[in-house]
């Protein structure tokens, strides 16, 4: 029987889709080859392409409006670079919510001078920063939609006439809003679409082509377009994963029907965590929550054991909160079942009733 897999990253994916790519992985298409084993330049592997980058804008709205869909490798750290490469000309400016958004900083001043518009760094990133000032003059601003450490998770975004960029890495697909607000969107696949080792980028393509520097081949959006994913062998089997999880999305309607899934997650275990006299949830207000990871303490360490106990001998696999915060983590992905939380849920009431 398949643990409740509460993993932060890589992320749990939906039965049939993992079913599929074993298939794949013996004998793809009726090629009496494997998955792995043919020419990413084939027919078949185009095809399998075409169809991630065509179903990634179909189900964020976003067919026919100007943006093109690109599935690169390096991961959302890669791209903290490739944003600032070829967006970065004099300023940026940046939000802070936690380690990525960090991160993300980092990178980019390496190109330019950035402004941190605001942070929530002062509390240990358990809040969303709100009515911040984004100046006009900038090429661009960058947030982060959702912090997989820390549970917290943008709802409202601001509004600017500047270009904005957006890490969806953990939270994209699983939520239903107007995408066509952001110029550039990227995710790592490993958090809510595949396995690791593909990124998908979502970009405007009038927004590029506007700056001084020269950008090497493997960083510039523009060349990665014009050779359709295609300018260095992809990473085959992420991407297909990918289109598989999309297919599965798309059959089961869309991100407004997971989108109800999701909340109805998120309700019941936010309510055992509010409800619940031994816990207390990590994140300042209940509005900045995540709906993709619930973060949660104990109240009182000396139960730690028990609970422990508990969630293991329940099949719970994942469920131990970042370092950097403690306690526990519950990562909520499109692909885990409602009876999952339902699962943690039950022990939460046991512990208590043990105490």
């Amino acid at each position: 029987m398949k643990k409740h897999n509460f993993s932060a990253g890589p992320c749990i994916l939906p039965q049939s889709v993992l079913q599929k790519a074993s298939e794949a992985i013996l004998n793809f298409n009726d090629l009496d080859l494997s998955l792995v084993e043919i020419s990413h330049r084939s027919k078949d592997f185009v095809d399998v392409m075409e169809n991630a980058k065509s179903l990634s804008l179909e189900l964020l709205g976003l067919q026919n409006k100007g943006y093109k869909a690109l599935f690169l490798q390096g991961g959302a750290s890669m791209e903290f670079l490739r944003v600032a490469n070829n967006l970065l000309e004099k300023k940026a400016a940046y939000l802070n919510t936690g380690t990525w958004a960090n991160k993300a900083i980092k990178e980019a001043k390496l190109y330019g001078e950035l402004i941190e518009v605001a942070s929530s760094k002062d509390n240990n990133f358990n809040y969303i920063p709100k009515n911040y000032t984004i100046p006009s003059e900038v090429d661009y601003f960058h947030c982060t939609s959702n912090n997989t450490i820390f549970g917290t998770q943008i709802n409202q975004f601001p509004k600017t006439d500047v270009v904005k960029v957006c890490d969806m890495s953990s939270d994209i697909f699983s939520r239903q809003m107007d995408f066509s607000q952001f110029d550039l969107i990227y995710a790592g696949a490993q958090k809510n679409m595949g396995p690791a080792g593909t990124t998908l980028i979502i970009i405007k393509e009038e927004i590029l082509g506007k700056v001084s520097r020269v950008i090497p081949s493997m960083l510039d959006y523009q060349v990665h377009i014009s050779k359709d994913s295609m300018f260095n062998t992809p990473a085959v089997f992420p991407v297909y994963v990918s289109m598989l999880t999309l297919e599965w999305l798309k059959d089961l309607g869309g991100i407004s029907a997971i989108e109800k899934i999701n909340n109805q997650k998120a309700a019941l275990l936010y309510s055992e965590i509010d409800r619940n006299t031994l816990f207390k949830g990590f994140v300042a207000d209940k509005e900045d929550r995540s709906k993709m990871n619930a973060t949660f303490n104990l109240i009182d360490d000396s139960f730690s054991e028990t609970f422990n106990n508990l969630w293991k001998e329940a099949g719970i696999n994942g469920l131990n909160g970042h370092r950097s915060v403690g306690g526990y983590r519950a990562s909520m992905y499109n692909a885990l079942p409602l009876e999952s939380v339902q699962v943690l849920v039950n022990i939460m009431k046991e512990l208590e009733r043990k105490a």
